[in-house]
Formats: structure tokens, C-alpha cells, sequence
């Protein structure tokens, strides 16, 4: 019977549900900045029609949260071979920016409107 050799340790599987996690972080954080300089970019275009990427910021924060927990879930399963707990750290701080991102900009854009109404 052969011996186990303890400093070969077993192989690491891909955890791409944590990779997917953090590139959705990154869209969530990164959609509404985005989408006010492309208001900025082209003439014509309020400041206001930059809230369409307030549901895809906090969409985005939602989907990177949901991946975050399938991958801690993948990596539960493999009994940690699966890497990418670091990952799924950068990729919940990240969601959770973007979808404090998303309600600040939803709290502006009710401000802005209420303001609207009231001047009128």
C-alpha cells in the first residue's frame, strides 16, 4: 500500500462563480459614475437621464452578492479545494459599494423630483 505524501496536496479547481462575482461588483460600482460622464460627454442629455443606471448598479449588486454565496457554497462542497475566498471577500465589498452607490443616487433623483414639484 503506498504512503500519502502530505506535501502533495490535491489539485485546486476553478471557482468561476467568484470570478463572475467580482466583475459584477465592478459593473456595480462602476455603472452610475459611467453613466453621469456620458451625460457630461454628449450635449443634450440631462443629468437625470443618468438614473437608468441606477437598477443595473443595484441589479448588478444583487447578481455579485447572489454569485458570492454559490461560490463560498462551491467551495464548502469541495472541502476548500475550490479556490477564490479572497475573491469572494473583494467581490461582497464591491456589491455592496455598488448597491450603496445605487441608493444614494435613488435618494438624489427623489430629492431633485420632489424639488421639481414643489417649485411649480
Amino acid at each position: 500500500m503506498a504512503a500519502r505524501n502530505p506535501s502533495i496536496s490535491p489539485p485546486r479547481r476553478a471557482n468561476h462563480r467568484a470570478s463572475f462575482a467580482v466583475l459584477l461588483g465592478l459593473v456595480a460600482v462602476a455603472v452610475i459614475p459611467v453613466a453621469i460622464e456620458l451625460t457630461r460627454r454628449y450635449p443634450g442629455v440631462a443629468l437625470i437621464e443618468a438614473a437608468w443606471g441606477i437598477p443595473v448598479a443595484v441589479g448588478a449588486g444583487i447578481a455579485a452578492l447572489l454569485f458570492a454565496r454559490g461560490a463560498r457554497g462551491a467551495i464548502v462542497r469541495t472541502l476548500e479545494r475550490s479556490g477564490g475566498a479572497a475573491r469572494i471577500r473583494v467581490s461582497r465589498v464591491l456589491a455592496v459599494a455598488g448597491i450603496s452607490i445605487g441608493l444614494a443616487a435613488t435618494i438624489s433623483v427623489v430629492v431633485y423630483e420632489v424639488l421639481l414639484r414643489l417649485e411649480r
